[in-house]
């Protein structure tokens, strides 16, 4: 008995997201490497790291056009990861805390952070305006609701629910790729007012950070896992 589509989709994207992962891992190696020992090659790992992170965007949009309502049920992502999470994705003013956390500024630096986060902030206001829109256009239960109504049907005859739910469709792939537009211009303009050196560390941060959240939420649901058996 052959697969439902929606299912090989989710599929395809969780094996390409596990061998991302692997290289994600790597990355951090070499990330971590260079921040205590500095080399002339800074630029070129930075590079790398970006387009890591820019193949990870480029499948998630093929993914959105296929059936968008898996970027909010993801099965891929644990249920700990999903709780960090903001238009299918991290919020953008994270970068933000990281460097903070991650980074000493020089005075100019800090200026151009601080307006690069009201600019930012803005941003994500707009969005999450769009977003309730979106909900109450159609009256809407929660998008995850929909996630799991929608995310693993399988596509048959065209209902008039279902041409709400192809409106709905079509309005939250928009969102999402606005917001991740937002994501990638967001660490972009950080980079850009870093140096080499800063911007090692806060690729380190960024990436350790989203590694640690998946270790936590792994071991989370192994745990309950071993509590049901129990």
């Amino acid at each position: 008995m052959s697969r439902p589509r929606t299912n090989r989709i989710a599929v395809s994207f969780e094996n390409f997201f596990q061998g991302w992962l692997v290289r994600q891992e790597h990355y951090l190696e070499e990330l971590l490497s260079a921040k205590d020992d500095c080399h002339d090659d800074l630029k070129d790992l930075i590079n790398r790291v970006l387009a890591h992170y820019h193949q990870y965007y480029e499948e998630k949009s093929r993914l959105a056009h296929r059936n968008i309502f898996l970027l909010f049920s993801p099965t891929w992502f644990t249920a700990f990861e999903q709780t960090f999470f903001w238009i299918a994705g991290f919020k953008p003013t994270l970068a933000f805390a990281l460097v903070n956390d991650a980074i000493t500024l020089t005075q100019e630096q800090n200026q151009r952070i601080n307006s690069l986060k009201g600019e930012i902030r803005m941003e994500e206001k707009i969005l999450n305006d769009e977003l309730a829109k979106i909900q109450e256009s159609v009256a809407a239960p929660p998008i995850m609701e929909l996630a799991r109504r929608w995310g693993s049907s399988v596509d048959g005859g065209i209902t008039e629910e279902q041409e709400v739910m192809q409106s709905l469709r079509s309005a939250l792939e928009s969102l999402v790729a606005s917001a991740d537009l937002l994501r990638t211009t967001t660490a972009r303009k950080v980079v850009e007012i870093l140096n080499p050196v800063q911007n090692v560390r806060f690729l380190a941060a960024a990436t350790q950070l989203q590694l640690r959240i998946r270790s936590w939420g792994l071991q989370r649901e192994g745990e309950g896992q071993e509590t049901q058996i129990e």
